[in-house]
């Protein structure tokens, strides 16, 4: 090809190229994601994914549902939120998401967890529960203050009759896999949503909670209602909800709402 035609087509494409980098970077959005902490399996691939597919940037802050209903009670206001269902009414009757957004993404059920090699103790029923709970040397579960599984297991000792017996010899968990110490051998069993436990190496999954004890929760993705990006936001809301999303979710422990 002659010379003056290779630079006659570089002035010519050049333009072209520095336009589409710079539409590109004009519509790329930068967001903020407030989520459950029993959702961080799944979402870090899909995130991922995401950013990779659209060039937004997604800051992704996990916590107890509890912890995220203070902060936005506080002020926060993320562009996207991901929570349990039970608290969906009152996160769009405070104005914190928009209304009539909430998207549920998947459902998961309450596991007991303990070290992998340990002998795995009688969950079946709620009496063999209650026993196992009873001989434990040291249990863990989620603040109730904080966490929807805590909340929950809370109860659940209260019902078994067991709550002041338990007292003693409890540990609650503040953020995260709250069954890492029994990975560890630290602690005797752990109880926290399923998808919590089935990523922790060196933690073993017993099974879910009888079936009477047992407490299903559905996670919903709300578009914030201070999102300074909405288009962008709601793009990702829809990305949790294409099929591939939807096989993440299952493949970490979710059931489809």
């Amino acid at each position: 090809m002659p010379k003056s035609l290779v630079l006659a087509l570089r002035r010519r494409i050049l333009p072209l190229l520095l336009l589409c980098g710079i539409s590109h970077a004009v519509h790329a959005a930068d967001l903020t994601v407030w989520s459950a902490g029993a959702t961080k399996p799944p979402m870090e691939p899909l995130v991922a994914g995401f950013q990779a597919s659209t060039g937004h940037r997604l800051t992704v802050d996990y916590a107890p549902v509890g912890v995220l209903l203070r902060r936005l009670a506080a002020g926060g206001r993320p562009d996207v939120l991901l929570v349990s269902a039970e608290v969906v009414a009152e996160v769009e009757r405070q104005n914190w998401a928009v209304v009539g957004s909430a998207v549920p993404v998947g459902s998961v059920g309450i596991g007991v967890a303990v070290k992998a090699g340990a002998a795995q103790p009688d969950i079946s029923s709620p009496d063999a529960l209650r026993q196992t709970l009873l001989r434990a040397q040291s249990i863990t579960y989620m603040d109730p203050q904080k966490g929807t599984s805590g909340k929950h297991f809370a109860a659940v000792l209260e019902q078994l009759g067991i709550a002041p017996q338990m007292q003693a010899k409890t540990t609650l968990g503040d953020v995260g896999f709250v069954v890492e110490p029994v990975a560890k051998g630290e602690i005797e069993i752990g109880i926290q949503q399923i998808t919590e436990i089935l990523p922790v190496q060196g933690a073993v999954l017993v099974g879910p909670l009888p079936s009477s004890l047992q407490k299903i929760t559905t996670y919903s993705a709300l578009l914030g209602a201070g999102a300074q990006a909405k288009p962008a936001a709601a793009a990702f809301i829809r990305h949790l909800q294409t099929p591939e999303a939807i096989g993440v979710f299952e493949r970490t422990g979710f059931k489809r709402p």
